[in-house]
């Protein structure tokens, strides 16, 4: 599965060459509701491809929905989606998503992909990630105030000690007992010949050390999202003294992520960790706005806040997570157009200005609309 985060920040979504293919639908998670989407999917991909033999020759755009007929085939992704799927596809790029939220059902063939819901996911401020951690294997998720959902880690991200370690693991001369039952807050007693529980704990370290680099390479850096850790007080301690992850908060949940349907479990730990974390960065952001309006730094008018970012002058873009606004920027001539809803020439401005933001290295933030410092749709501070 494609890393939305990583093809993000590296600008992958930002070059397609033309045609774009944009999908993006509602799916679920559990059976009965969820032999439907694959049915629906069928349907936005017959949409998108009428829509896409009105300017275009089939040779030209087979290609394309030939990874699409494969998909739709594809039984077993279709017994394991999410809230909501986003396909994006041209010539050179084929890019599958699993979303934690629900999207609007839309096919579109363009000049450019269509990027917003993907902006307000990952944008939104009340993503976070989980990274469970034991003596011998790790688990990741990435959740939000309403779920929490399991990872599948990508290959450059030891899942096992036996993976992290090879050859260098310390061979098994020791047994593992538990004393009093075996619980929360309870941990084994380790019985070593010689020397044996030093080298495990060595090993335990070695371990720890490079599942941080890994996770913070691979998910904290792209993300930039703040990070909790499930573990065992003892392996919490150790993890927190070796990590060199800047995201990694140092309050944290205290036992390794139960096997459980949801891990509701763990989500609401979670959530109680991130709430406060949360509305502290939305409070602070808002009220950064206004400081730095008051100085002449921050404007919410949508022709001035656009040049400011094809000028690389915007720090921070706070864009309506609901608001969309007709038009779109002209490179040619440099400033913005607006237009009339259901213009087949004209986007959502806000969904480009976000894109022209974040290639231009702005941090852009989706808020709700009762939480926005503005009505416009936006709100830019300056970085001078």
């Amino acid at each position: 599965m494609s890393n939305l985060e990583k093809d993000m920040a590296a600008g992958i979504l930002n070059n397609g060459i033309p045609p774009c293919f944009s999908l993006y639908q509602p799916t679920h998670r559990h059976r009965p509701e969820n032999q439907q989407d694959q049915i629906r999917f069928g349907n936005l991909m017959k949409a998108l491809e009428e829509s896409a033999l009105q300017r275009h020759p089939r040779s030209e755009i087979a290609p394309i929905l030939d990874s699409f007929h494969a998909l739709a085939k594809n039984h077993d992704f279709w017994n394991n989606t999410l809230d909501g799927l986003a396909v994006l596809a041209s010539a050179d790029i084929f890019r599958v998503y699993k979303l934690h939220r629900p999207v609007a059902e839309m096919a579109e063939v363009a000049e450019s992909f269509h990027l917003k819901p993907l902006l307000r996911i990952l944008q939104t401020a009340d993503r976070y990630h989980v990274l469970g951690v034991s003596r011998t294997e790790i688990r990741l998720f990435e959740g939000n105030r309403d779920v929490l959902d399991e990872i599948e880690p990508p290959d450059g991200i030891p899942r096992t000690m036996v993976e992290a370690l090879g050859a260098e693991i310390t061979e098994p001369h020791q047994t593992v007992a538990s004393y009093g039952g075996v619980g929360v807050g309870r941990s084994a007693m380790h019985h070593g010949h010689g020397g044996r529980e030093t080298e495990v704990d060595l090993d335990t370290e070695r371990f720890f050390r490079a599942v941080d680099r890994a996770v913070l390479e691979e998910y904290s850096q792209p993300s930039r999202l703040p990070m909790l850790l499930a573990a065992l007080p003892e392996h919490h301690h150790l993890f927190q003294r070796v990590s060199h992850n800047p995201f990694l908060r140092r309050e944290g949940i205290g036992f390794y992520p139960p096997d459980e349907p949801g891990n509701d479990t763990l989500r609401r730990r979670a959530w109680n960790l991130i709430e406060p974390l949360f509305h502290t960065r939305v409070a602070a952001m808002v009220e950064d706005y206004g400081s730095a309006r008051s100085e002449g730094l921050a404007n919410h008018n949508l022709h001035q806040v656009a040049n400011a970012i094809r000028e690389g002058r915007v720090a921070r873009l706070l864009i309506e997570a609901q608001r969309e606004i007709p038009g779109r920027i002209n490179r040619a001539m440099g400033g913005i157009e607006l237009g009339e809803a259901g213009d087949p020439q004209m986007g959502d401005l806000l969904d480009e200005l976000g894109q022209e933001a974040l290639a231009m290295g702005a941090e852009v933030v989706v808020l709700a609309a009762n939480q926005m410092p503005s009505s416009s749709g936006l709100a830019a501070v300056y970085r001078h």
